[in-house]
């Protein structure tokens, strides 16, 4: 876990789903593949000859942009497939509860957390459907405030868009969030850049740990 920046006032906290929120790097990387499977169908190619230009084309995305990385959603668009397509598409394809399951540690890191007084949001590349229907699997989906999905801002991160909608929505100020999510370029970078904290996790096991660690950065902030 890297702590990249903290607000001087923690109201909320933005949270990845996948890589995030649980750790199957398996189910992770189906998604990747269903999502080019279907556009190798659109397209008339192989998924071979698909996935080699998915990869070709984001290589040089991220040489042309400095080694940023960005989403499997935006590199779709280089492929004329809008965003409410993509949208469209992840609910016809993922089904996360062949893939998930109920996870109790999740849960009691995400409920001390609430007890915190810290809203919670989701921010999510997948549509909103698919991220709720994730969110039951593991077991917390009555835990999270508000889910912001890529059919909510119809932009995939690391557009500003969804995380400034979840700040809205949840009736805070950018600058009182924290974003936190297991990709650099797409999860923590824009909201540094938009004055919100970033935690960078490996996976579902540095959320555990994120109770904890803020329990003490409040107990010190309330005590100022």
């Amino acid at each position: 876990m890297n702590i990249y920046s903290l607000p001087s006032k923690i109201s909320a906290l933005l949270f990845d789903m996948d890589g995030t929120l649980y750790t199957n790097p398996g189910y992770a990387q189906l998604q990747i593949d269903l999502a080019i499977e279907k556009l190798a169908h659109v397209r008339g190619k192989t998924f071979e000859e698909m996935q080699r230009e998915i990869a070709d084309y984001r290589k040089r995305w991220t040489d042309a942009h400095n080694g940023r990385k960005t989403s499997l959603g935006n590199a779709f668009l280089a492929f004329g497939i809008s965003i409410e397509e993509s949208a469209r598409w992840r609910e016809e394809l993922y089904t996360p509860s062949d893939y998930l399951s109920p996870n109790l540690a999740l849960r009691d890191a995400l409920e001390r957390l609430k007890a915190l007084g810290l809203k919670r949001a989701l921010v999510t590349n997948n549509p909103v459907s698919i991220a709720r229907k994730t969110l039951a699997a593991l077991g917390v989906e009555r835990i999270f405030d508000v889910c912001v999905g890529l059919d909510t801002c119809y932009a995939s991160k690391p557009n500003e868009a969804p995380f400034i909608k979840a700040a809205e929505l949840l009736g805070v100020e950018r600058v009182e969030c924290i974003s936190i999510g297991d990709r650099f370029d797409v999860d923590i970078d824009i909201p540094l850049k938009l004055g919100m904290g970033g935690i960078l996790v490996d996976g579902v096991e540095d959320v555990y740990e994120i109770a904890e660690f803020l329990t003490g950065s409040l107990s010190e902030t309330r005590r100022s």
